[in-house]
């Protein structure tokens, strides 16, 4: 079994730490945010780092890399303060991936990957028309990270749309009903398959499965 300590990541190719680093944690959502200048200009770009942060009030966090090279998506939420969330299933793994594609400002992702715009009343942020899940967003919080010049974007979650057949009466969300796509890495795509659904753990009792 391969073993790296912290000196062996330094002396790893630099494609090779990548690729262990980026991978090692598994299986994320693939989320497509979507976005747009002042002068509404679309861009549309894969992240996997999209996390909870809470529900009541509802918010989200997105993890972007420094911003030492343009970062659109970035650019245009400090701009409008408002971004959206789009999951979609696995059929359009190929057309996703293409949005990470280091296209020019003038480019928008959705024409270059083959991906349909459409916008909800009142909202600046361009939503995924092939999306079963989406979200509309409005930034709240921009926080610096110190130790490798990473940002964390706050955003509260201001409107939802969910195909119908995607949304249980507990108001979970049905991920494998919806085939939604996820990544592990930067290039590796992968579907959900569920394998249980327990009940609320509790220190006295064994879960249940639902």
């Amino acid at each position: 079994m391969p073993i790296f300590s912290e000196q062996h990541f330094q002396e790893l190719d630099d494609r090779y730490r990548k690729n262990l680093i980026n991978s090692l944690m598994g299986a994320r959502p693939a989320v497509l945010i979507g976005t747009a200048n002042t002068q509404g200009k679309t861009n549309l770009a894969v992240f996997s780092q999209v996390l909870h942060v809470g529900a009541n009030p509802p918010h989200c966090g997105i993890l972007f890399r420094p911003d030492s090279v343009e970062r659109h998506s970035l650019m245009n939420m400090r701009q409008t303060r408002c971004f959206s969330l789009n999951v979609l299933s696995g059929k359009y793994a190929e057309n996703v991936h293409q949005t990470s594609a280091r296209y020019g400002v003038d480019v928008s992702e959705f024409e270059a990957a083959g991906l349909e715009p459409e916008f909800a009343e009142g909202y600046l942020a361009p939503l995924v028309k092939q999306a079963h899940i989406k979200a509309i967003c409005e930034m709240r919080e921009e926080i610096p990270i110190a130790i490798n010049g990473t940002i964390l974007v706050i955003g509260a979650i201001k409107w939802i749309d969910i195909e119908e057949s995607c949304l249980r009466s507990d108001g979970s969300v049905d991920h494998y009903s919806g085939k939604s796509l996820a990544v592990c890495g930067l290039d590796d795509y992968a579907g959900l398959k569920n394998v249980a659904r327990f009940s609320y753990a509790k220190p006295d009792r064994k879960p249940e499965k639902i």
